[in-house]
């Protein structure tokens, strides 16, 4: 089993896109930010939810139960956005 929480999981995906937690929206509380789940494969454990900064919109991602934040930028730009899930 791969325990983690969905404010891990969002700091990780933050780090990759050079940002800080600061300023953080979300549709989840902070006790639901981090209620521990096992993101590894079979079902789905992890709460829906979306969150946003000045620069990214942060969602949940699914991969046969496998789970793990993904981002795309929140205002228009020239980047492509690349497939994401499985």
């Amino acid at each position: 089993m791969s325990y983690t929480t969905w404010r891990k999981e969002i700091e990780l995906e933050m780090t990759n896109n050079n940002e800080l937690s600061f300023g953080m929206k979300c549709t989840l509380t902070e006790e639901e930010l981090d209620t521990t789940f096992d993101k590894g494969y079979g079902q789905t454990k992890g709460l829906p939810f979306t969150a946003w900064t000045d620069n990214f919109v942060y969602f949940p991602l699914e991969y046969d139960g496998s789970e793990w934040c993904g981002s795309v930028e929140r205002n228009p730009t020239s980047n492509p956005t690349w497939h994401q899930g499985g």
